[in-house]
């Protein structure tokens, strides 16, 4: 089945329930962006504008202070950032691993490996010692 798409075009059926959806998602974030800046707070104060640390009060780190502001907690949501795009990589390999062509299992192997050398990386750099 076919509809009449943007100029004049055929348009598979089919795409209208995930163009509907996509319309509803961008909506959906657009007006909660601004429900939230026309009827948010908007008075400013110095401990609303101050940077937020973990809970913690800041303490120098700052630009223009001349010491070193620490990344650990940075370079920890860089890690899970990672791993989650492995997760978003793999899970459609393993569901369709049936019908694909053996390229695609090296294809996985050399991804893990990729994956192994930035997880030792990781670890002779001390990102997870916490103490």
């Amino acid at each position: 089945m076919t509809g009449r798409g943007w100029g004049g075009r055929e348009l598979p059926i089919e795409y209208a329930n995930f163009v509907i959806m996509l319309l509803i998602a961008i909506g959906i974030g657009v007006l909660a962006v601004v429900v939230s800046a026309l009827l948010g707070p908007k008075k400013a104060s110095r401990t609303k504008l101050m940077a937020y640390e973990s809970g913690n009060d800041p303490e120098g780190g700052g630009v223009g202070t001349g010491q070193r502001f620490p990344v650990h907690f940075y370079l920890v949501a860089m890690l899970f950032i990672v791993f989650d795009i492995e997760t978003a990589f793999f899970y459609p390999l393993a569901v369709a691993y049936q019908k694909l062509v053996p390229f695609a299992f090296w294809e996985a192997i050399t991804f893990v490996g990729l994956l192994l050398v930035g997880y030792y990386y990781i670890l002779k750099k001390g990102v997870l010692e916490w103490a």
